[in-house]
């Protein structure tokens, strides 16, 4: 758990400083939003053409001992984003948030896939709940650090890099005390081709028709959670006139909302996936962006919204989570795993087209990307109320 949230914290934590460092330069409102489209896209690419290998990693050696591995390149990363801030070169700020991007998506599936190997199904809701919490709470606390180092560093900025090459030893040293566990499948064959791979595996989902719903489902929640996230921070600059730290500060309140709608749909699971919950969280999540789009909304109502969005995005995405973990075989959690992560990112990734698509072309107002994601939770969440079956 500590050695997740350190990787979501830190992660997010370099995209968001890379991004305000950039806006925080004179730019219309046009390449504002292609910027951190850039960014977003660059961090999410890695995911697509590298989870299915990150899945065969996850089964063919110990889940523990690729955690270990890619926390340690972690630290070289950050210390070549240490020197891109320091000498001011996009292009290398560009790249680390791109290996970055890598980095993660070789963690992912052995990072959810071990969880099933270490708690009985009756702990798996429980876990994930708790997984969450500090996933989410890891990526919104980390966009917000991200506000308050390019504010508290603004005329060094190679510090916030050095900073997060600790946090990157620290959590290396984290996954050493993760519980050793056994290659699942140490026979399985090498996996590197990423729309071969991923079309084999999808059809194999396929057939499984709650696994198959999971994943939709779960494409859908990083694809509204990522473009909410992009839209606040070009929205409470422009809209709500905040700086960077309390730009920050707005992702340290949608954090407080994951972290308590994960927590609530572990306990109400009650040691079972409770997939009832996800439509609930989709119809919350939808009410939520709602205020969030009105104009003249205050800065305290426009918490509260927040604060509600992620409470709905909790109570979503912990059943999602479980599913996806417990439906596959033992010997091809890793590859499920992969696969959903690849899924996730082509959401991520359609969150970023979406945000220069709505934004640049169609004219969107930022709160009037807010109610678009409000729909999507909605169409999310109506699918699965109308294909419900137990799980």
């Amino acid at each position: 758990m500590a050695t997740q949230a350190q990787n979501a914290f830190s992660d997010n934590a370099l995209k968001n400083l890379v991004i305000l460092l950039v806006l925080s330069q004179p730019l219309s409102d046009a390449e504002r939003q292609t910027t951190v489209a850039l960014a977003g896209a660059l961090f999410a690419t890695p995911f697509i053409l590298f989870s299915m290998l990150g899945g065969w990693l996850a089964d063919r050696f110990s889940k523990q001992r690729v955690m270990a591995w890619v926390k340690l390149a972690e630290i070289g990363i950050m210390l070549l984003a240490a020197v891109g801030l320091g000498v001011g070169s996009l292009a290398a700020q560009l790249l680390a948030i791109f290996l970055m991007g890598c980095h993660s998506a070789l963690f992912g599936p052995a990072k959810y896939g071990i969880l099933p190997e270490i708690l009985p199904l009756s702990k798996l809701c429980w876990g994930n709940g708790l997984l969450e919490l500090l996933t989410f709470m890891g990526i919104i606390l980390g966009t917000a650090a991200g506000g308050l180092l390019a504010a508290a560093f603004r005329g060094h900025p190679s510090f916030p890099g050095l900073i997060l090459a600790g946090l990157a030893a620290a959590g290396w040293f984290c996954s050493k005390g993760i519980p050793h566990t056994t290659a699942a499948n140490p026979g399985c064959s090498l996996r590197i081709n990423p729309v071969t791979d991923l079309w084999r595996q999808l059809l194999a989902m396929r057939k499984d028709r709650d696994l198959w719903r999971a994943n939709l489902g779960n494409t859908a929640f990083f694809f509204v959670a990522a473009l909410v996230q992009m839209n606040l921070v070009i929205h409470a600059r422009s809209v709500l006139a905040l700086d960077e730290m309390q730009n920050g500060l707005l992702n340290a309140v949608l954090a407080l909302g994951i972290g308590l709608g994960s927590v609530v749909a572990g306990y109400a699971s009650r040691g079972k996936i409770e997939y009832r919950l996800v439509p609930l969280g989709a119809l919350i999540m939808a009410l939520a962006t709602l205020p969030m789009g009105w104009s003249g909304i205050s800065t305290t109502g426009f918490c509260a919204a927040l604060v509600a969005l992620g409470l709905g995005g909790g109570l979503f995405i912990v059943p999602v989570a479980a599913v996806l973990q417990h439906r596959p075989a033992q010997e091809e959690k890793g590859a499920v795993q992969g696969a959903a992560s690849v899924l996730s990112f082509v959401g991520i990734l359609g969150a970023s087209g979406a945000q220069v698509v709505l934004g640049e072309y169609a004219h969107f107002e930022t709160g009037a990307v807010f109610w678009a994601c409000g729909v999507a939770a909605g169409m999310a969440g109506g699918y699965i109320a109308a294909t419900r079956r137990g799980v």
